[in-house]
């Protein structure tokens, strides 16, 4: 019986932990009815395999694959002899209906974000596909002059400021992000996203906050595209399959537990 009860009661123990760290895994992610066998990892925390320049057959100089992190090492602004954009994708697989988790964090005065359906041959990601919005909501205006930019857009009251639909978790220039239940770490902590798209619905989430939702290529989005930015880029989100992307602002970010499930 002492010798059942050494080998049972550790046994008790291990189970307790390993369910336990099960459950703070499952918080997480906000995914308690799915297994962790169905994502598919985009970075494992020690290769950048998979991952290249848009438009490009590497990645940029800056994008490096440290300290378990993915990350763009350069300093705030720097400007680096380079030819070709420093936005990245993950060109090993496109994906249609997903969802999409991955942590960052930012500096302050930190600008990136997450592309999806995106395709290649344009100048630039977000001419093509929508974008979750990461940037420094408290600081960046104070750091970055947004007047010019905001009047380009139409924004004549306080074009200084950073605009609803520019700020952390935002389908950005479409959907504003939910202020009331937002949660966003401050610059230099871990911040966690989700991206879910079906042709029924999207949704934004930040640190287990649902931010928004809406139905894609539906009239309310048609009319929301043909109205202020994209007016004027015709294949603005209109692909159902693309690459993930990661944006470059010219300002470190880093990157980590990158993983997809296809839907």
């Amino acid at each position: 019986m002492r010798n059942l009860i050494s080998i049972v009661v550790p046994a008790l123990i291990l189970s307790a932990c390993t369910t336990e760290n099960k459950t703070e895994e499952n918080e997480a992610t906000n995914e308690t009815e799915t297994t962790t066998d169905e994502w598919i990892y985009l970075f494992d925390g020690t290769s950048t395999e998979g991952w290249r320049a848009y438009n490009g057959d590497s990645l940029p100089p800056g994008w490096v694959a440290k300290n378990g992190e993915l990350t763009f090492d350069t300093e705030l602004g720097l400007e680096q002899d380079y030819e070709g954009g420093k936005d990245i994708i993950y060109g090993a697989e496109e994906f249609d209906n997903f969802e999409l988790y991955l942590e960052w964090k930012l500096p302050e005065g930190g600008n990136s974000g997450i592309f999806y359906h995106l395709k290649e041959g344009y100048d630039s990601p977000p001419e093509v596909a929508p974008e979750y919005q990461l940037i420094d909501d408290e600081n960046y205006a104070k750091i970055h002059d947004l007047t010019t930019y905001n009047l380009s857009l139409g924004y004549t009251e306080k074009p200084e400021e950073l605009k609803p639909l520019q700020r952390t978790g935002s389908d950005y220039a479409m959907h504003p992000a939910d202020t009331v239940d937002k949660v966003l770490n401050p610059t230099g902590e871990w911040n966690s996203s989700r991206i879910i798209f079906t042709p029924e619905k999207v949704e934004h989430w930040l640190n287990g906050k649902k931010l928004l939702s809406f139905v894609p290529w539906d009239e309310a989005w048609e009319e929301k595209k043909n109205s202020d930015k994209w007016k004027n880029s015709p294949n603005y989100g209109k692909f159902k399959t693309g690459y993930i992307g990661l944006q470059d602002h010219s300002s470190p970010i880093w990157f980590r537990n990158i993983k997809i499930k296809k839907l």
